[in-house]
């Protein structure tokens, strides 16, 4: 059995510096660490229970199958501030029907983000 101690995305984007300024600044990621130096270092951010890596280079396209789900407090406010800071946003908030309002934007090299809030009301809310 593998026994797992910690976890982490790993992200190689066309531009790491793009990257960089979407996660860090534009998505207001936390610094976990920063290993290496120049423009090809990594940078690893705070994901909730999880970690993002970014890091390295790719000219490869974004795969469909692989997607980050991101749980926020309040959806609609994270859509106007992404949609003022020039963030794609395929789509805005919409309450799905198991409960959770998700809306989804893409990051610059297209990788697809779920932005996910659980409202008040939803069972994920209620621990039995």
């Amino acid at each position: 059995m593998v026994q797992v101690l910690s976890s982490r995305v790993l992200l190689r984007p066309a531009d790491p510096e793009r990257s960089r300024r979407f996660y860090g600044e534009t998505l207001g990621l936390a610094v976990y660490r920063e290993f290496g130096t120049g423009p090809e270092r990594g940078t690893v951010y705070f994901l909730g229970g999880g970690f993002l890596e970014v890091s390295g280079r790719s000219s490869d396209a974004p795969t469909p199958t692989l997607q980050l789900w991101l749980q926020v407090p309040d959806a609609a406010r994270a859509h106007e501030e992404l949609a003022g800071c020039g963030v794609e946003v395929l789509r805005p908030p919409v309450r799905e029907p198991w409960g959770l309002i998700e809306m989804w934007i893409a990051d610059p090299d297209g990788h697809r983000i779920v932005l996910t809030e659980v409202p008040a009301d939803h069972p994920l809310r209620y621990r039995p």
